[in-house]
């Protein structure tokens, strides 16, 4: 169940419609089809293609890749916000994680 082709494919459909509900159609288009996008756009493609035809392990591989290469620069102010939550804040609070998300932190996104 964990591979589940069916699951894997609904999960898939009901991401790329929150996307789209989220931001509208619109800006979901252009935000998949950014040249800075390519890449991941292209890799959860193939991911989604692998999962239809029967290989869910590899198509969840190029999914994953695809997800964190099209949401790059969401990544810095996820941190920020983690920091600052009540329930995860301690965890990045200690200094091998604190010096990890200095060192990988990019620009932010304003929220």
């Amino acid at each position: 169940m964990l591979f589940d082709k069916g699951f894997l494919a609904i999960g898939n459909i009901l991401f790329v419609s929150g996307v789209s509900l989220t931001i509208g159609p619109k800006s979901t288009v252009q935000f998949f089809t950014k040249p800075k996008n390519h890449k991941g756009s292209i890799a959860f493609g193939i991911g989604f293609f692998l999962v239809l035809i029967g290989w869910p392990f590899f198509g969840m591989l190029a999914e994953a890749y695809g997800f964190v290469k099209l949401f790059r620069g969401f990544w810095p102010t996820a941190a920020v916000y983690l920091q600052k939550s009540p329930t995860f804040g301690w965890i990045f609070h200690h200094p091998l994680v604190t010096s990890l998300i200095t060192r990988f932190r990019g620009r932010r996104v304003p929220v």
